[in-house]
């Protein structure tokens, strides 16, 4: 297909296919008569009032209306502010009042919290309609059945390649979420791109697992599905056996996830599954550990792998890793991760604090430019000032190049200085994750009076070890000052909506235990 910057455009190309588009439990639609419930939707948002430049937020699981939600929003110049089920009063408050939406759709009640209530107390001026996806004053129901096609074709001409596409909050590592405000041009640059090197065509089928309101379910499989002219397997939320279930059934050829399902993929009845049909596995999210790859070639003997870099800022992925089958070519000698190289005609550089261009071996921040870059966040000039510098994305990640290709070290806020020695816990992480009896770990940098910073490893044990062990086993691969002041054994640790291990949250809880 030929690249398109505008979603309307895309939906142009697609409107006339009679090939299948989604299946959702069990039901399924062709890219035509998805096209025309575009239309109904786009027609039902026009008459309230809706119109270019406003904004819609949508708060659902991975399901069609989510889909019919996006996209008619989008072909008449609504941005979509895209929100996670599991977010709460606090998060709603900000997010909504911050990205200044107009509409929420969303279900009455989820998992124990009711919508309905938070909205009836809520203070958020911006918001005029509350559409409930099952019962309430106002339905999803409403907006279908009738389609103005001169009404949505005015619209439709004044979208531009350079409009809100969609608005994804970060998921707030480090604090509190940032709204990346992501453009038609960004978002499907960097899904074009990604069709483009992973090879997707429309014989594709690729499971839509990973939530719709990230970019690893936006971008990285929705739109790259349908740049392709593919088909997607709508999954409502992640569930291990669920995705392996759907993978049988429907023959997936493309599976993607962060390195946590994976870990749940394994740790389910995978051997009752038939996944022969999987042609490319992709790993993103964050750094896979080189066992876990292992295990992926082992188990999905008839696929490649690929290592996929990616975030909110940059509109889904900009560095993919080359496709091999051998392991040792997506990890250095030491079982940092390549990240990949540089896809579409972006540019990457590895700079100093200064952003100065770091020469080949030397380890500093990922920088990233290229039509994929969003268009900074919403309401935050400061931060958008820091982030997004002449054109180039400073991603906050540490990495190196040799060659073409980008390896990874772990986020720059992250590293600490332990008694004059940078330290990054990626590398740490990847050693203690290599022992028998470690299930999961996360490395984080505390204030301490004699060192300046110290390392502290949360450890989530598969077995009996003790910190004697774990230190024993760290100094026979790394220098000693790497390796950890302190090992707290835990049974889990906090997680992201995305599988990301929250150390924002790991060094609250250790500050608040020293208190």
């Amino acid at each position: 297909m030929e690249n398109l910057n505008t979603i309307p455009a895309l939906l142009d190309e697609l409107s006339e296919l009679e090939s299948r588009f989604w299946i959702y439990e069990g039901k399924e639609m062709t890219y035509s008569e998805f096209c025309r419930k575009v239309d109904e939707v786009a027609t039902g948002f026009l008459e309230l009032g809706l119109n270019h430049g406003d904004r819609i937020a949508i708060i659902a699981l991975n399901q069609p209306e989510w889909v019919y939600t996006y996209f008619a929003a989008n072909k008449i110049g609504i941005g979509v502010v895209a929100l996670n089920v599991r977010y709460r009063e606090a998060e709603l408050d900000y997010m909504l009042n911050n990205s200044e939406a107009k509409a929420v759709i969303c279900p009455s009640e989820f998992a124990g919290f009711s919508y309905a209530d938070f909205f009836e107390k809520a203070n958020i001026p911006s918001v005029k309609y509350i559409i409930y996806l099952d019962e309430g004053e106002m339905t999803f129901r409403e907006l279908q059945g009738k389609v103005d096609e001169e009404a949505i074709e005015e619209a439709k001409s004044k979208v531009s390649e350079n409009d809100t596409s969609v608005i994804i909050y970060t998921s707030g590592t480090t604090g509190r979420p940032k709204g990346a405000n992501i453009t038609h041009k960004s978002v499907l640059s960097s899904a074009n791109a990604q069709r483009e090197h992973t090879n997707a065509n429309e014989s594709d089928k690729i499971s839509s697992h990973l939530p719709l309101n990230h970019v690893g379910g936006l971008t990285c499989s929705l739109l790259t599905a349908m740049t392709a002219k593919g088909s997607i397997i709508l999954i409502p939320y992640f569930d291990p056996e669920k995705v392996l279930g759907a993978v049988e059934k429907y023959r997936v050829t493309v599976l993607g996830g962060v390195p946590t399902m994976y870990h749940m993929f394994f740790g389910a009845n995978f051997d009752n599954y038939d996944v022969s049909s999987v042609r490319l596995v992709i790993v993103g999210g964050s750094a896979p550990l080189k066992e876990l790859v292992v295990k992926i070639r082992e188990n999905f003997k008839d696929a490649k792998i690929m290592h996929l870099y990616g975030l909110s800022e940059s509109s889904g992925a900009c560095l993919l890793s080359p496709l091999v089958d051998d392991v040792d070519e997506l990890f250095d000698e030491k079982g940092m991760p390549v990240l990949g190289v540089p896809i579409d005609e972006y540019e990457v550089q590895i700079v100093d604090d200064e952003g100065n261009p770091l020469p080949e071996g030397e380890v500093g921040e990922i920088a990233v430019r290229g039509d994929c870059v969003c268009n900074g966040y919403i309401g935050l000039e400061k931060e958008t000032a820091e982030t997004f510098r002449d054109g180039w994305l400073l991603t906050g990640d540490m990495g190196y190049r040799r060659g073409d290709l980008v390896y990874f070290m772990g986020r720059k806020k992250e590293m600490f200085v332990q008694a004059g020695y940078n330290i990054y816990p990626a590398e740490v992480e990847n050693i203690l994750l290599s022992h028998p009896k470690v299930a999961m770990v996360a490395v984080i940098g505390v204030k301490d009076d004699f060192y300046g910073e110290k390392g502290v490893a949360y450890v989530v044990p598969k077995g009996e070890v003790d910190e004697m062990e774990l230190k024993k086993f760290c100094s026979r691969y790394i220098a000693d000052y790497k390796i950890p002041k302190e090992f707290i054994f835990t049974d889990s640790l906090p997680l992201t909506p995305v599988g990301k291990v929250q150390k924002s949250e790991l060094i609250k809880r250790y500050e608040k235990g020293k208190q």
